[in-house]
């Protein structure tokens, strides 16, 4: 096996891990660093797909004693109301992604998976998150939405919705969520640990259908390149969930917006002068 496309793999599950929950787009990032690395194509598309199981299992494992409660209470005879309750948020939260995904999954893949497209992305994000953390906004979490277990049938729908937006990349999927949140009338942790959960059913569907369509391109020669991005999705995932509920105890999301901003100002001016010659077409 080849150890430079071993150390690509390495990289790219870092890349996948570190971005995933944190606002600033895990698949901009990866179509970027992939474009970067010259690992695009066919087996790189199916690679950036199983990566993101590792950093949906670093979630489960986070919140495995919130996930069995909820499991058990859902199994159990006479059916725990509140488990009930929280998966049916969830249900409604993640249907519209899943409903537009599987109608324009090919369309967002072949015209939107490019790295002009993740910049400018980036950058309206970032201006979005410095626009809803302004000074003097109204803070959030009123209207009982300081625990994720009092979110409404009408919030999961709206963050549902803001999460359908996250399929442009470079949007961020998390940043959608937490921020729509927020706007929603959630507290930040609320916010942010209702993306978490939702992040299982959105991601694991996402995966299943890409590699459902991708399944062809599935060689056993490549474990070794999966297995390496894995680990390191993982554990970079782990260190970024836990270093993101730190950080909203103490800070807001500003100076993610400001690094959304500057990062994707960055590629569009390699673009602009040639510094860089980056992929436009799938």
């Amino acid at each position: 096996m080849d150890a430079l496309l071993l150390f690509k793999a390495l990289i790219l599950g870092i890349v996948e891990g570190l971005t995933e929950f944190l606002p600033v787009s895990s698949t901009g990032h990866l179509i970027i660093a992939g474009d970067l690395l010259g690992f695009r194509g066919g087996v790189a598309g199916v690679f950036e797909i199983v990566i993101q199981l590792a950093a949906i299992l670093a979630v489960c494992w986070a919140y495995r004693a919130k996930l069995g409660e909820v499991t058990l209470g859902v199994l159990r005879r006479p059916r725990d109301r509140a488990s009930l309750r929280f998966v049916g948020m969830l249900v409604l939260a993640f249907l519209p992604a899943a409903v537009l995904g599987v109608i324009f999954h090919r369309l967002i893949k072949e015209v939107l998976f490019n790295p002009l497209v993740v910049a400018a992305a980036l950058i309206v994000g970032g201006f979005v998150i410095l626009f809803i953390e302004r000074p003097g906004r109204v803070r959030h979490g009123h209207g009982g939405g300081g625990d994720i277990d009092g979110i409404g049938a009408a919030t999961a729908v709206k963050i549902g919705l803001a999460q359908a937006l996250a399929m442009i990349p470079g949007t961020s999927r998390s940043g959608a969520t937490i921020i729509g949140g927020m706007i929603f009338g959630l507290s930040r942790k609320a916010a942010t640990e209702f993306s978490f959960f939702l992040a299982i059913p959105t991601m694991l569907g996402a995966t299943v259908l890409d590699v459902y369509k991708s399944r062809h391109l599935f060689a056993a020669a490549d474990l070794p390149v999966f297995a390496v991005g894995c680990v390191a999705a993982f554990v970079s995932a782990m260190w970024a969930v836990r270093f993101l509920l730190r950080f909203i105890s103490s800070h807001d999301f500003t100076s993610f917006a400001w690094y959304r901003i500057v990062f994707g100002v960055v590629v569009l001016l390699t673009w602009h002068f040639g510094w860089v010659e980056w992929t436009l077409a799938s």
